[in-house]
């Protein structure tokens, strides 16, 4: 059974430990979406480090509908945030490019674009960036190569959206920050709308292997397998000298 106060005590523990090893005195640097793992992110951080040390990034691209969600987060938090309209930027991309971006491209650009400043960011603030993916995302590849699913550290990779929720409840974050109907903020759909299945059928079957749909079993291993190179060190040749 899950302990999800024993794995939020852990996480606390594993994010002092990076920074002591990895960044003393730096800044946890997080991207905010107005989500459930940005926030759980967020908040594991400011436990583990101290408000201070944590500077929340607000990036919407043009109208963001659910930004208030992102303000209150930070300030719940009291966190230290900046808001970074990256249209500009964007727009600036989409413009130069010398063809017309696939639909796929368009949505994954905001992310990389996000990533950036993100890093701009952390390596003006002396900063480490989080990941905020979870398990459950990177089991199918629900995020975006160079943009969502990189960082420097990434406390909740291996903890479920269902485990999650729990650790956001015990961190004392607002419920409708926690129970968000979970977006990918680019498409206009819901995660679950997205992938064909729901996150409760999928962390049952990440941690029971058991799925009463056999066509939902068949796309949730054809998109882990498909997607399990995003989680992998860039293949480099190694010539023998």
């Amino acid at each position: 059974m899950f302990d999800a106060l024993k794995v939020k005590n852990d996480c606390v523990k594993w994010i002092r430990d990076f920074f002591e090893k990895n960044g003393k005195d730096c800044n946890a640097v997080v991207g905010i979406s107005g989500g459930k793992d940005s926030s759980i992110v967020a908040a594991l951080c400011v436990e583990a480090l101290g408000k201070e040390r944590v500077i929340g990034v607000l990036m919407p691209n043009g109208e963001q509908s659910d930004i208030d969600m992102a303000k209150l987060l930070v300030n719940h938090l009291g966190i230290k945030h900046y808001i970074i309209n990256i249209k500009d930027a964007f727009d600036g991309v989409v413009g130069a490019m010398p063809f017309e971006l696939s639909e796929q491209s368009r949505i994954n650009l905001a992310p990389r674009i996000r990533m950036s400043v993100l890093y701009a960011v952390s390596q003006s603030n002396n900063g480490r960036v989080a990941n905020t993916c979870n398990l459950s995302e990177d089991w199918v590849g629900y995020s975006t190569r160079y943009g969502d699913s990189v960082g420097d550290f990434s406390p909740c990779s291996f903890i479920t959206v269902a485990e999650m929720k729990q650790i956001g409840a015990l961190l004392g974050l607002p419920d409708c920050l926690i129970n968000k109907v979970p977006s990918d903020g680019l498409s206009g759909k819901s995660d679950e709308d997205n992938l064909g299945f729901t996150y409760a059928e999928l962390d049952k079957y990440i941690r029971t292997g058991e799925i009463e749909d056999a066509a939902k079993k068949e796309r949730i291993d054809y998109l882990h397998k498909l997607n399990q190179f995003k989680l992998e060190l860039m293949p480099a040749f190694k010539p023998e000298i």
